[in-house]
């Protein structure tokens, strides 16, 4: 029949009910769209590793306060500990568990012990916990090789556990491999995996091309570092800006390398190269530096530390990618992110953190500019402390000044008290002063009394004794701990869910409405006068 001879109204319908529909489809997309998205992460990020070799670990749910108010998004725990699972549901923090290495034989053996290992540690807790990954093992080819022929057998059970619980598009299946299993990684063009691991490399990384997931891999420059000293610069481990005759050069393909880390990633994808895998993507499961070591290790020291992780933090937030691939940025996992003082020397190997136990940082990140990692992103947080070389006299005159006139708290170097000891001027003055530094909010001029005073970003906190400046860090913590109202330090990520729950909401509004509104249509005639 013409579209002539059909009345105005009936045209008039038709076309309303078409466009309808068409927009009811578009809106059933965009929200189909946006529930896969809130489970994938679409930019790099940088994440922290938690060990749990740590005396007096705080509670999960401590911790899990700890995280939130240090603004941490992603995490990546070394077993799937119940407790840490249960505390991050509905945080939104994303979480990679691991299986551990002696768990390996029985779930490579057998696919009900691995479809019961995810309906105990994953369908225990998802959606509500944000489980993005599972680690399978710890580089185990290179710590436990006779565990490594069921190594993809152990990932291949997991991930048909998932299949069947319809998670595998969701959480990503891969296993951490040390960079030791890389063979001549520099120049990178030149970089392979070791051969003998072929027979579990070829199947593993076939894998990992047909699921979509990351070859996961510990990558140290400190160590890089360490085992080249004379060859490596201790700039280019450190991502030190450099002159262009000390930048790395790849001599097969005249790719300069400002740093030790890009090196090492694109080491990792010339290997796959090698056994014809270009799609896999590299993610950085642990890269950190020691901030103290014993003396065979003089380059674990506290500075180093801060400007290894603050310029690695900097580098992923930026973007910039690697020489090979400037398109690609690999997230990055921080190892980590406390002291684990209950691990066996060398010394280096407790010192790793970014925080003692009892949540006082080892040192400071410097990141200012490059988007938001840590709460103790602290450029601008410093503290008052004695200058070296005041006589005692002079200390005491300041002292009296800042506890008496000042109106400064000084109850901490009382006696019995936290900060007392060591019991010597020098002491009790650098207390004093950055309590009155702090009580005055930093301002100009509250950091001399007559010239005995300097700043320092380096926290004086020692022992038990915790300075006021860190105090803002360590109430505030505490507060968060002991109650369920996120800190405002979370506020513009809460804002943002706000928003996108908000219009996600009016999206399944208007869908319904349109739904109510094509049934009225359905119902009224279409006559044809």
């Amino acid at each position: 029949m013409a579209l002539s001879k059909l009345p105005l109204s009936t045209i008039f319908f038709f076309f309303l009910y078409t466009s309808l529909f068409t927009i009811s489809q578009v809106l059933s997309s965009k929200i189909a769209v946006a529930q896969i998205k809130d489970q994938q992460d679409n930019e790099p990020f940088v994440g922290i590793n938690i060990g749990v070799d740590v005396s007096n670990l705080m509670s999960a749910t401590e911790l899990v306060s700890l995280l939130q108010f240090q603004k941490v998004t992603h995490i990546r725990l070394y077993d799937a500990d119940p407790d840490m699972l249960k505390a991050l549901a509905k945080t939104k923090i994303r979480v990679i568990i691991s299986v551990p290495n002696n768990q390996l034989i029985a779930i490579g053996s057998s696919n009900a012990t691995a479809a019961s290992w995810i309906g105990k540690n994953v369908l225990a807790y998802y959606p509500q916990t944000v489980i993005t990954a599972i680690a399978v093992g710890d580089e185990v080819l290179t710590t436990v090789p006779s565990s490594a022929p069921l190594l993809v057998p152990a990932i291949q059970s997991l991930y048909s556990a998932l299949v069947a619980a319809n998670l595998h598009n969701q959480i990503k299946i891969s296993t951490p491999h040390s960079a030791s299993i890389i063979l001549d990684p520099f120049p990178p063009s030149q970089a392979f995996f070791n051969q003998s691991w072929s027979s579990v490399m070829q199947p593993l990384l076939k894998f990992l091309s047909e699921t979509g997931s990351p070859l996961m891999m510990n990558l140290y420059p400190y160590y890089v570092f360490m085992q080249n000293k004379g060859v490596v610069p201790l700039e280019n481990s450190l991502f030190k800006p450099l002159t262009p005759s000390k930048e790395m050069v790849d001599p097969n393909t005249l790719l300069h390398y400002t740093n030790v880390l890009d090196a090492m990633v694109d080491a990792a994808y010339y290997s796959m190269k090698n056994l014809n895998f270009t799609d896999v993507v590299v993610l950085v499961t642990e890269s950190g530096w020691p901030s103290k070591g014993d003396s065979k290790e003089p380059y674990a020291t506290i500075d180093n530390a801060d400007t290894y992780n603050s310029n690695m933090i900097k580098h992923v937030l930026d973007q910039s990618g690697t020489p090979l691939h400037p398109e690609i940025t690999s997230s990055v996992y921080l190892y980590e992110l406390f002291n684990e003082d209950l691990r066996s020397p060398p010394v280096s190997e407790a010192n790793w953190g970014l925080f003692y136990a009892n949540a006082t940082p080892v040192y400071l990140l410097h990141v200012s500019g490059g988007g938001t990692f840590l709460a103790n992103d602290t450029t601008n947080l410093t503290y008052c402390i004695v200058m070296d070389g005041v006589d005692s006299k002079t200390l005491q005159a300041a002292l009296d000044w800042a506890c008496g006139p000042g109106r400064t708290n000084c109850s901490e170097i009382q006696p019995g008290e936290n900060c007392y000891q060591p019991n010597n001027v020098k002491n009790h003055a650098s207390y004093a002063f950055d309590s009155y530094y702090q009580k005055e909010g930093r301002a100009a001029g509250s950091c001399d009394f007559k010239g005995v005073a300097m700043i320092t970003t380096t926290d004086p906190s020692h022992g038990s004794c915790i300075f006021p400046g860190s105090k803002k860090i360590t109430n505030k913590t505490k507060t968060v701990m002991n109650t369920t109202t996120p800190s405002n330090a979370a506020g513009g990520s809460r804002l943002i869910s706000i928003r996108s729950s908000r219009v996600s909401a009016m999206d399944r509004a208007l869908q319904a409405f349109l739904t109510i509104i094509f049934s009225i249509l359905l119902h009224i005639p279409f006559g044809v006068s």
